[in-house]
């Protein structure tokens, strides 16, 4: 709910959107309820229970591809914490989409994502101090929540200025060729996703953006044209949620909503439908949910409560040290 309440106005609002299917891959009572008020109030929304009835974060999801395999279809995977975009994305999207039938997987530009934030690098609008290259786990451009603070404020600053200036960092169509990248948000045709029978093995991150092109003889392409705002990977998550990025990300989708009659009446749904959950929670809380409580093993708890421990250590070390990162004129800079 905390994420997804900037997302469903954009979704319900546009034309091109025919379905709007959530996979329910939580146990979460409270926001299975508000997946269930919005699939009973909007047609255009349709629960996806996890087709092997097990939820397992990261590792069950990539069950849920097997229904992504419709022909004439395009489907569109959007992370539920993505928390801006341009008003006419969708519009956008389908159409580049539509255009480059030569890549398995397109994609907008995405703020906080280490693949556009290495091609920020090198289409010259920021500077890091020195190269840093396309990894998707890079322990800057993916680990940092200090990073990905600043690099949220740099484009909040511009975007707070003037809410039209995302355009100023647009770079084209960008060929991605084997590397693998965050799926923050991806498109692919249902024809495609067919051909490998909706089958994605463990990882769908390394599978579908790594694997499934060269297999199908396909690239992926970037459409810096478009921009979205991405929140937060895991180990960033501890610095960000002490910031303000996600309240200032909230005034400018609130700002959009109100220029456009469709959005805003969803937003105002949304609002009631959140008073109403919190209502009623001790109830909702209560309930059974559709899925077994999985308990993980020891070890893996011990290694999760471990890397917590980490984030918080790195989080005080850095407070206590003064590290942190700067944009001044375009160049990005530990401090």
């Amino acid at each position: 709910m905390r994420y997804m309440q900037y997302i469903f106005p954009y979704v319900l609002a546009s034309d091109v959107v025919d379905r709007y299917d959530i996979w329910v891959n939580t146990t979460n009572m409270q926001d299975i309820e508000y997946f269930k008020l919005m699939a009973e109030r909007y047609p255009k929304v349709r629960l996806v229970w996890q087709p092997d009835g097990i939820c397992d974060g990261i590792n069950s999801i990539n069950a849920f591809y097997r229904y992504c395999v419709e022909d004439d279809t395009i489907y569109i995977k959007i992370d539920d914490d993505i928390v801006w975009m341009e008003p006419d994305t969708f519009e956008k999207m389908v159409k580049f989409r539509v255009e480059h039938r030569d890549a398995f997987l397109v994609t907008p530009q995405v703020v906080n994502n280490p693949m556009g934030s290495y091609l920020w690098q090198v289409k010259g609008f920021l500077n890091y101090g020195r190269y840093i290259g396309a990894n998707p786990f890079d322990r800057i451009l993916w680990k940092r929540g200090a990073f990905a603070e600043v690099l949220h404020h740099y484009f909040l600053g511009i975007m707070e200025k003037d809410p039209e200036s995302y355009r100023k960092l647009y770079f084209g169509p960008v060929p991605v060729a084997c590397n693998r990248f965050s799926i923050n948000f991806v498109m692919w045709f249902g024809s495609d996703m067919a051909k490998i029978n909706g089958q994605v093995p463990g990882d769908d991150e390394e599978y579908l953006s790594s694997v499934v092109a060269p297999m199908l003889g396909k690239c992926n392409y970037y459409n810096g044209d478009c921009i979205v705002a991405h929140f937060a990977f895991g180990p960033q998550r501890f610095v960000l949620d002490k910031s303000d990025v996600l309240k200032r990300y909230g005034r400018l989708c609130e700002e959009l909503f109100k220029k456009d009659e469709e959005m805003q009446k969803v937003w105002q749904a949304i609002q009631e439908m959140k008073k109403d959950i919190e209502s009623r929670l001790p109830e909702i809380m209560a309930q059974q949910p559709p899925y077994p409580i999985m308990k993980k093993p020891f070890m893996k708890r011990m290694k999760a409560d471990f890397k917590v421990w980490q984030k918080k250590m790195t989080y005080e070390k850095e407070k206590m040290s003064g590290v942190k990162f700067e944009v001044n004129e375009g160049n990005v800079f530990a401090k």
